[in-house]
């Protein structure tokens, strides 16, 4: 009885009084429109708080991925999670694809954590499930992760609407862009601004004379950093599974692993007055992550992204 009164008392904090039906197969229907979308993520968030995956309908057969590491429903962040996401919340909702994308602040174990989850329904069942998490976040990261900008949750006009498969195509430029140290390869708009795990890595203020080149090249906006070759450790980006687009907010989902080998010490840098190299004394590693991209008059504005480290070339969970 406790546990039920938990998972009601989220329920309708999170989304009012909504319940999924369990009994009938039949209740729930074959397609999932934007807001049932949005529904299912605000149930299973609130389920991941109250301890209780039975809150969602799961596929027969359903898979379950956190962190490249396949478990089963109810383990994982569905045992430490202890509060909902409240002020951060980036929805990007596919219902031709029948997937879900979000990106969120919420509390696991009482500590703050950025999430992205994928769900993916079948039936609506939900086939698929994954999460990337990113802890241990510092003051730096939580400052910009109060509140999404709002570029990321307007609409998108209609006039500079793309359609569902030009944003896939226009965001999986993105990667080939990164790899290909050529910035020409993605649209990145004049007011394009990354972050990454809460920190912002592009577009800052000019840094004080003496600055190091770190700093330096995180003043530039997107386009103009990529031409520098600052980013040529980055030799493979696979797999990318850029499947999840929303026309009306011009949002698009990537979901990725960047491959490090780190063989190289350091990087040459092209084009930027008084900085020549940046040191790379880093160990090989893997960084599966998460890409949100605002899409607007078929330029890039926007890009919110997280993810964590791990060994060079890992397994996805998907294999």
């Amino acid at each position: 009885m406790k546990n039920l009164a938990r998972t009601f008392a989220a329920l309708l904090l999170f989304c009012g009084a909504l319940v999924i039906p369990q009994g009938d197969s039949q209740a729930a229907p074959t397609d999932c429109d934007r807001a049932c979308m949005i529904q299912t993520m605000n149930v299973y968030l609130a389920g991941l708080v109250a301890h209780d995956p039975t809150i969602v309908k799961w596929a027969p057969d359903a898979k379950f991925v956190e962190n490249i590491t396949p478990m089963k429903p109810g383990e994982g962040l569905w045992k430490t999670a202890t509060a909902i996401p409240t002020t951060f919340k980036i929805y990007v909702p596919d219902v031709i694809s029948q997937q879900i994308g979000f990106m969120g602040v919420m509390e696991e174990n009482n500590r703050p954590i950025e999430i992205t989850i994928r769900l993916k329904l079948v039936d609506g069942q939900i086939a698929e499930a994954e999460h990337i998490i990113a802890r241990n976040l510092g003051p730096g990261s939580l400052v910009n992760l109060v509140v999404p900008r709002p570029g990321l949750l307007a609409k998108v006009p209609e006039e500079q609407r793309s359609s569902h498969d030009d944003l896939l195509k226009i965001g999986a430029t993105y990667y080939e862009a990164l790899v290909s140290a050529d910035a020409n390869n993605a649209p990145f708009a004049d007011d394009c601004v990354r972050r990454e795990n809460g920190m912002q890595t592009t577009t800052n203020p000019p840094p004080k004379p003496g600055a190091p080149p770190r700093a330096i090249l995180g003043s530039m906006e997107c386009a103009p950093q990529l031409r520098t070759h600052t980013f040529d450790y980055i030799k493979r980006i696979e797999p990318r599974r850029v499947w999840i687009a929303d026309p009306e907010t011009g949002l698009v989902l990537g979901l990725s692993q960047f491959r490090h080998p780190m063989e190289q010490k350091f990087v040459n840098i092209v084009g930027v007055p008084g900085v020549d190299q940046v040191p790379l004394n880093i160990n090989p590693f893997d960084m599966p992550a998460a890409h949100i991209f605002k899409i607007s008059g078929g330029k890039m504005h926007e890009i919110e992204a997280m993810g964590f480290t791990t060994a060079y070339n890992s397994k996805t969970g998907w294999e």
